[in-house]
């Protein structure tokens, strides 16, 4: 199963981080690095075409995540499973605080 959402960097799309069977994926949209106002989403994530990837979710959009009490309303409302980061992610994380939202692919 393969799972994807547009990364917004102040409502402009940024890049596309995905779910797959071999981790999770970030990359920048070619057009968005184009842009000479462009900034990486995170220090964490520099701007360049390579792709991140990890086994586990990478960390910047780990942090995207609600925790505590928040987390807990939103297992409840939604049936979420905590340990479904990538369903969170997408789930949590269309209107966070600060720069960065998630919106899944088939929304966008």
């Amino acid at each position: 199963m393969s799972r994807a959402g547009i990364v917004l960097f102040n409502n402009t799309p940024a890049g596309r981080i995905t779910e797959d069977e071999r981790g999770y994926h970030f990359a920048y949209d070619d057009g968005y690095l184009a842009r000479p106002d462009a900034v990486p989403v995170s220090l964490t994530l520099p701007l360049a075409k390579e792709t991140y990837s990890g086994k586990t979710m990478i960390p910047f959009f780990d942090g995207l995540i609600p925790e505590g009490w928040l987390l807990d309303i939103a297992q409840k409302n939604w049936k979420l499973d905590p340990r479904d980061r990538m369903g969170l992610l997408l789930t949590c994380c269309k209107d966070c605080i600060g720069a960065v939202s998630i919106v899944p692919e088939q929304e966008s």
